[in-house]
């Protein structure tokens, strides 16, 4: 039952784990995508969705990532600004604690280590890279702000759906709308042939190139 703005259907917001990145961006547009720098870790990785538990790190500093994990609840994902290419906000026992305690991922702006490690775990990691340096522990921020991650605004409760493709965050007051628009494309992707699919590729495509003169 939906009964406030941003709120979606009973099964949670695990059900956009089976709306692809694509077909959300397609929806959402380029403005709601990270940047390409944030990538899965390690492949092949399962898509990962849930409400954004957000962080922000100083350069240099990954206190506040680690009083995350014992913080965020269950099913969310924990969502990094850091920015930071020089030090790991987070190592293999970090995200053991996070898997253990429900968070389904992390998706930073920065780096990870003991990447061999998580990846045996199968904790999805969303990040730019692998450094083998630790942060500092010293630096406090305030936790679930609004922060930027891969050139996107994410607010607390924004939806994050990660997958191989990319990383995508659906307002928090547009769940409803954007999971309706997703279900519905799917259908209709689903129903159409690719005979279909070629014909009227063709005729929107020919009809672009006549529109500019190209002749051939």
């Amino acid at each position: 039952m939906t009964d406030a703005p941003g709120t979606i259907d009973s099964a949670g917001p695990s059900v956009f784990a089976d709306i692809p990145t694509t077909t959300l961006a397609d929806i959402l547009g380029r403005g709601q995508v990270m940047d390409i720098g944030i990538r899965p870790l390690w492949s092949p990785v399962p898509r990962t969705a849930g409400p954004a538990f957000t962080v922000r790190c100083a350069p240099g500093d990954n206190l506040m990532l680690h009083a995350a994990i014992h913080r965020a609840g269950p099913g969310s994902v924990i969502v990094v600004e850091s920015g930071d290419l020089d030090y790991a906000l987070a190592g293999g026992n970090v995200c053991a604690v996070a898997r253990r305690r429900g968070v389904r991922g992390f998706v930073a702006d920065g780096l990870i280590r003991d990447l061999a490690e998580v990846r045996a775990m199968g904790f999805p990691v969303f990040a730019r890279g692998v450094i083998p340096v630790p942060g500092g522990k010293s630096v406090v921020e305030p936790l679930n702000v609004e922060v930027r991650c891969g050139g996107v605004p994410v607010r607390a409760d924004d939806l994050v759906v990660a997958d191989e493709e990319g990383v995508v965050v659906v307002p928090a007051a547009r769940t409803d709308e954007v999971l309706a628009a997703a279900r519905a494309k799917l259908a209709e992707e689903a129903a159409e042939t690719l005979d279909a699919w070629e014909e009227a590729h063709r005729t929107r495509v020919d009809a672009i190139l006549r529109a500019q003169g190209f002749e051939g």
